[in-house]
């Protein structure tokens, strides 16, 4: 199987769900676990699809299998929480980027029964924090995610992830063509020193990438 992003998501008899934002793998294992599927037809946000939902995957499509199930069910890629904060904490937050901005209208425009209108009040600050619902130890391999050899140069970027035909373990990756390359490559997992959600790093220098010959599609 192969796992291109952008690529439509379908269910057995054809109809459109989403298409592949991201690839969950496990670093240690390479084994690919999960895809997560960008919000469309059929989902109102993204999530997360189990590879053993998956029937086939190909470079022009992922099919999913009959017996799939009620898909609505499947779990969002990101929850968002918000957390209060005490006096204490509200009063040496600085509020950054990852913080909500500490006044809220409260009660609703509309107001509530019981609830006088006359006083204003407000939602304490609140700090948010984002969870991902993929297993604990895998990465959510974004697209595009840049390739760095291990002298650090930027290789090109991930265009897709191609595992065993038999299994769920990636067997190597192809890179788009970039500065330093202008055609595509073909990595094997192999030389993969580390996966993070934006980059790839690589245990081999750039001038031995040089020696693979360009990808060409089956």
């Amino acid at each position: 199987m192969q796992f291109k992003q952008g690529v439509s998501v379908v269910t057995h008899d054809g109809q459109e769900v989403g298409r592949v934002d991201r690839v969950v793998i496990e670093p240690r294992t390479k084994e690919v676990t999960h895809i997560v599927v960008r919000q469309g037809f059929l989902f109102a946000e993204d999530k997360v699809v189990p590879i053993n939902l998956i029937a086939s995957a190909t470079q022009d499509r992922v099919t999913l299998r009959e017996d799939a199930g009620d898909l609505d069910k499947l779990p969002p890629f990101q929850e968002v929480h918000y957390i209060p904060l005490n006096d204490e904490e509200a009063s040496a937050a600085a509020y950054p980027a990852d913080y909500a901005p500490p006044l809220y209208p409260y009660p609703p425009v509309a107001g509530w029964i019981g609830y006088s209108m006359n006083y204003p009040s407000y939602y304490p600050p609140r700090v948010v924090d984002t969870e991902q619902n993929i297993p604990d130890d895998t990465v959510a391999l974004a697209e595009g995610a840049k390739v760095i050899s291990a002298d650090g140069e930027h290789v090109g970027n991930i265009e897709r992830v191609l595992t065993e035909p038999e299994g769920d373990r990636a067997t190597s990756f192809i890179i788009s063509q970039g500065l330093i390359f202008t055609e595509r490559k073909r990595i094997p997992m192999e030389w993969v020193s580390n996966i993070e959600e934006d980059t790839v790093y690589l245990s081999v220098r750039a001038e031995l990438l040089k020696t693979l010959r360009a990808y060409q599609e089956e």
